[in-house]
């Protein structure tokens, strides 16, 4: 058992946009603990100022310990740069624990990097699937938990993905859903800095908002294109405004779309977090590829269209605010998106109650004091 007066140390790994939002909320909390020490290991996968420095500074995350600068690349140079660089830094600080988050090559290189050092790993948002193995996202999640001893589930349904893989179930909390905790804390410093709509002279309901970043996507010339199509399309009836990721710009370039779509559609530069939540509350609907913007069209009451072939946030569809649609024609986007509308109010609240991030650390310091995690 660990003495009162010395803290157990934690080293929090990140290295992209969604992950920069959930330690905004779980670092708070760890460093609020005396039972805790945290240090924030940034790997730079994400790098762009837009992309990065933004989100640190208007979310209030603490200034990393350590930035290991890796960039982009390929996913195993990517990985394998910052796995050497994770090593390092775990030999040098004999951390009790590192905590990972999501499913990206940032979660997968900590993971691994702590398991084979044998240091507990601790995974945020673990228990996710969309069961296609064709997806490095899904690859990098399930590898990660399956390295970890500590897997902070956001949904029943992920709990039960992770106990049909074996998972010991002393090691499963549902904590509710740590981008729940950000949309309930952030939404009001959102609103009052509310400026980009009256910048983009944007009214409530009255635009489409996108995203599109994913590789199943911008690799795809045929689905790229069905995008640009689509959008413009709907563009001819509505507002389509779309904060484009460096990767979609350089796939539109390649494809010489990049010009097409910025005659007709709103094509603005990436936006910090609370920037977007602006455009995320105010849109008419949501049409994206990622993870977390379903959820977050979820919170702020805005139907959803994802363009992809699945989903992991199956809760969403179930209720309605959510239709998956391939991106395989100009048509089926349009028809997906002209279909999107809110669905019958329900009570019913997937991601727990707002105060994952509080659970979160609750369990860490219990289990680096060798007591059993709580349970949910």
């Amino acid at each position: 058992m660990r003495s009162n007066h010395m803290s157990a140390k934690v080293i929090s790994i990140v290295g992209a946009r969604p992950q920069f939002i959930k330690a905004a909320m779980v670092s708070g909390r760890i460093r609020s603990r005396p039972g805790l020490e945290e240090l924030l290991l940034h790997t730079g996968q994400h790098y762009d100022d837009n992309l990065s420095r933004v989100f640190f500074e208007e979310l209030e995350i603490p200034e990393p310990d350590w930035n290991l600068g890796v960039g982009s690349g390929s996913h195993g140079y990517q990985t394998a740069r910052m796995l050497e660089g994770i090593e390092g830094i775990i030999l040098k600080e004999h951390p009790e624990m590192v905590l990972v988050y999501g499913d990206t090559n940032s979660t997968l290189a900590g993971a691994l990097a702590a398991a084979k050092l044998h240091v507990p790993v601790a995974h945020v948002e673990a228990g996710l699937r969309s069961f296609n193995r064709r997806m490095p996202e899904e690859v990098n999640r399930v590898m990660a938990d399956h390295l970890s001893d500590l897997l902070f589930a956001p949904t029943k349904k992920a709990v039960e993905n992770l106990q049909k893989e074996g998972m010991a179930q002393e090691n499963v909390l549902f904590v509710g859903d740590v981008m729940y905790d950000a949309a309930l804390h952030f939404g009001n410093k959102a609103e009052m800095n509310g400026g980009i709509a009256a910048r983009l002279a944007l009214r409530k309901d009255e635009y489409i908002l996108v995203t599109i970043h994913r590789a199943e996507n911008t690799d795809d010339a045929e689905r790229l294109t069905a995008v640009v199509e689509g959008l413009c399309d709907i563009a001819e009836e509505i507002s389509v405004v779309w904060p484009l990721h460096p990767r979609t710009a350089a796939a539109l370039s390649r494809l010489r779309l990049l010009e097409h779509a910025k005659r007709r559609l709103r094509v603005i530069d990436p936006v910090g977090y609370l920037d977007m939540c602006v455009l995320e509350k105010n849109a008419n609907v949501i049409v994206t590829d990622s993870g977390g913007i379903q959820k977050e069209a979820f919170f702020h009451g805005v139907p959803c269209v994802t363009l992809r072939d699945e989903t992991e946030w199956v809760e969403l569809v179930e209720l309605g605010w959510n239709r998956v649609a391939r991106p395989t024609s100009a048509s089926a986007i349009r028809r997906a998106v002209r279909s999107a509308e809110p669905p019958l109010p329900t009570a019913e609240m997937p991601y727990g109650n707002g105060d994952a991030a509080d659970r979160i650390a609750q369990a860490v310091e219990q289990r680096l004091s060798n007591g059993p995690a709580p349970g949910a």
